[in-house]
């Protein structure tokens, strides 16, 4: 089975326990909720390497704020006009997001092409070391079947709490 389906089944498997552990985690103070997810962050990544997932760059999109595509057009010597058609489009919410995945910039080894001025969005994913965690609990909660260290960490809070 392929790394992105394993995980997209694994985090499916366990979707109506992580959806209630996250209703729970919505009635905790917003101090105790950063706490546990920055705890179940630093833990998790002492012993995860990105490197050797990119399963988020491989199946979905990050939004692209104007600044990124300013940034990010200026390195690849492209007008911002030029990249918007090129690499993306408007989604449903009316922000600019990939026209596909995998993302055109990930090579076969995981790196990022663009990683010095990658957006925003990718640089602070997962967003689980951000304050006001109780922002992000449903997009953590979809993110448990896109990357392993979300699913790891539900899995260690649940048995924290």
């Amino acid at each position: 089975m392929e790394f992105s389906e394993n995980i997209r089944q694994k985090g499916k498997s366990k979707k109506k326990v992580n959806k209630r552990l996250a209703q729970k985690l919505g009635s905790l103070k917003e101090g105790e909720l950063d706490r546990l997810f920055h705890n179940a962050h630093e833990e998790v990544f002492e012993y995860t390497d990105c490197l050797t997932c990119g399963n988020c760059c491989k199946t979905t999109s990050p939004v692209f704020t104007y600044n990124d595509i300013e940034r990010i057009s200026k390195s690849l010597r492209l007008k911002p006009g030029k990249f918007i058609d090129t690499y993306l489009h408007l989604d449903d919410e009316n922000d600019y997001v990939l026209n596909s995945a995998p993302c055109p910039f990930i090579d076969k080894e995981n790196y990022c092409s663009i990683y010095s001025v990658r957006p925003k969005a990718c640089s602070d994913y997962p967003h689980t070391d951000r304050r006001k965690q109780f922002q992000l609990l449903d997009l953590n909660l979809r993110n448990t079947e896109v990357c392993p260290a979300i699913f790891d960490m539900f899995e260690k809070i649940r048995k924290e709490i």
